[in-house]
């Protein structure tokens, strides 16, 4: 009784440790504790600190919010890997960014035709590694198809289903494209792209999450409501961060196409 006294006396201080830090990073038994007796501490501490977060949830009203949570990855390592799911939610961030920088400017260049997409026979290509990209005048960007002449239809419809609002037009193995004028409608019609494109991206982030969610939801019958709660809570701020992330990118965006 008295070895178990000792041990428990150990507990506050445990207790006022900060949220991060993992379960095993614990102090070791005091001299005299039984191992078994710590792992049953370690137990307790561990459900109690997610109690605590737990206990930090606001309820919603009239100019209130609800606590941010954030759990250590480390805490939670054996149900689901929080720094992979951030990271797949940033590399749709990093998507949609880079397609605003590649695909939609109001100046077509020679570049921004490099990587469009083109199907062919044989599979899935960069019309850059198709054809050879030369802009002829400020007005005017020549494709030629020379080295795979077979691909020369493909490479048109994909750069008119660029959603760049590029006409093509053919001449043997020769795709010349025409820069369209910067008008209001150009403009216009560039803002909407990005606005598709961002809804797109908000689709990939939603899928992103409800894998993360289901990943958790399989843990429910082998660890406590409020850790499948704390879990889900985290995963949804972090889809609302890279969310909000995404409609600063297009709000951005939109300045610069309507100018």
């Amino acid at each position: 009784m008295a070895m178990a006294l000792r041990c428990f006396r150990h507990l506050p201080s445990l207790l006022y440790r900060s949220l991060f830090t993992t379960i095993r990073g614990l102090p070791q038994a005091p001299a005299g504790c039984p191992a078994l007796l710590l792992d049953g501490c370690r137990q307790c501490v561990h459900q109690m600190l997610l109690t605590r977060q737990l206990a930090t949830k606001k309820a919603k009203g009239k100019g209130q919010s609800q606590a941010r949570v954030n759990i250590s990855a480390a805490l939670v390592e054996d149900i689901i890997n929080l720094e992979e799911t951030n990271e797949d939610m940033q590399a749709v961030v990093e998507a949609l960014k880079e397609d605003f920088s590649r695909n939609l400017s109001v100046r077509t260049s020679q570049g921004a035709l490099d990587h469009i997409i083109v199907m062919t026979k044989d599979g899935k290509f960069p019309l850059n590694q198709l054809g050879q990209i030369s802009q002829k005048s400020p007005q005017l960007i020549i494709v030629n198809m020379t080295n795979f002449p077979e691909s020369t239809a493909a490479a048109t419809k994909a750069i008119r289903e660029s959603g760049m609002n590029l006409n093509p037009e053919v001449d043997g193995t020769i795709i010349r494209v025409p820069i369209p004028k910067v008008t209001r409608e150009h403009r216009e019609s560039l803002a909407k792209l990005a606005k598709q494109s961002n809804n797109k991206s908000k689709e990939a982030l939603r899928k992103v999450r409800s894998k993360s969610i289901n990943q958790v939801k399989k843990f429910k019958n082998k660890v406590s409501e409020d850790t499948i709660w704390l879990l889900e809570k985290q995963i949804q701020q972090m889809a609302d961060s890279a969310a909000a992330e995404m409609d600063k990118l297009l709000a951005a965006k939109t300045k610069e196409l309507l100018g």
